[in-house]
């Protein structure tokens, strides 16, 4: 069954019209619904430590950056824009306490919700806008006059108008120009862990990775595996982005389309869709949040143990100075 998309003509911005929304973090996802809601008429505060980056970059965009139990308390609409990971503790100590009966409750990624770290009260809404594209594109296509498609969903409706406000939400920061996508908490949180491991963040590392490997421990130049195995994704990806599979098929060479088909199953075959599966089981009954909740609790002790594994990866060095010699990719070093 087709997913239900609305536009700017199926709802309204009134929801939110003499209402106060806090943005919790003025972060990626953060600064962008703080301003366009604000363009678009709602009053909005904000909350996040002034004395950091982002709290600065919100007192030059014309915030009053305060803690998170004043805005919580002020607020019909909070809107917790924070990294999944803290959110539990900052829900506990400042947002729980300070919600208001009646308030809605915001986020934009069902994890915390869906796999229960946080529990809001029976008497508050709980809604979901989730834009499918980063912050600075929310922005900058709102600014533009356009807008980026987001997922909408009302988990919790105490005040029977959840989905006016969720929907007036989605508008104002410019979704009902592009489109808005009812889903649920729990098909947004399962489907994007699922396509960050599996394909767009983990399979794709490990594939760039591990083609690297073997080109260069057959003997082959790093510069050149780094070529064809990293640096041509992007001329892949905007193909596949602008018109699909069909697309970059009809624009690559007959060789390369002929090695898709020939190949690509080879790499990614039946059992490689097992493990793909188990993946998603693991997701769906929480091993994946688990583990996740775990290490944090931790410190992080095995995610910075990772990260600092793969920083110093061959690919990564070859990486950097080939980036450095074509200054038209802007080539950032993190």
């Amino acid at each position: 069954m087709a997913i239900e998309t609305l536009y700017d003509k199926d709802g309204s911005i009134n929801a939110l019209q003499g209402k106060t929304v806090a943005v919790i973090g003025y972060g990626s996802q953060g600064h962008a619904h703080a301003q366009n809601l604000r363009d678009s008429g709602v009053s909005v505060i904000v909350s996040n430590r002034r004395e950091s980056a982002n709290g600065k970059l919100a007192i030059e965009h014309g915030f009053d950056p305060m803690p998170v139990g004043d805005a919580v308390a002020q607020a019909d609409l909070i809107l917790i824009t924070l990294p999944d990971e803290v959110q539990p503790s900052v829900y506990a100590d400042a947002i729980g306490p300070n919600l208001k009966p009646g308030a809605a409750m915001g986020a934009t990624h069902g994890f915390n919700i869906h796999f229960k770290t946080i529990t809001p009260p029976d008497n508050v809404d709980v809604i979901m806008v989730a834009p499918k594209g980063p912050g600075h594109t929310v922005r900058s296509e709102f600014e533009r006059g356009g807008g980026v498609p987001c997922l909408l969903a009302v988990e919790q409706d105490a005040s029977g108008q959840g989905f006016d406000v969720a929907m007036a939400w989605a508008i104002g920061v410019g979704g009902g120009r592009a489109g808005v996508l009812r889903t649920t908490f729990k098909d947004e949180c399962e489907t994007d862990l699922f396509g960050e491991q599996t394909v767009l963040c983990g399979g794709l590392s490990e594939l760039i990775k591990t083609g690297f490997e073997v080109l260069t421990e057959a003997g082959y130049p790093p510069e050149l595996a780094y070529f064809e195995v990293c640096h041509e994704l992007q001329l892949i990806i905007n193909l596949i982005v602008r018109g699909g599979l069909n697309y970059m098929r009809y624009s690559i060479s007959n060789t390369a389309e002929f090695g898709d088909y020939y190949t690509g199953p080879k790499i990614i075959d039946a059992e490689a869709k097992k493990r793909m599966q188990q993946v998603l089981a693991d997701i769906q009954d929480g091993k994946y949040a688990e583990a996740f909740r775990g290490d944090y609790a931790k410190g992080f002790e095995w995610f910075k143990k990772q990260r600092e594994a793969d920083h110093n990866h061959p690919v990564e060095q070859v990486g950097k100075e080939l980036r450095a010699m074509m200054p038209w990719l802007k080539p950032v070093v993190v």
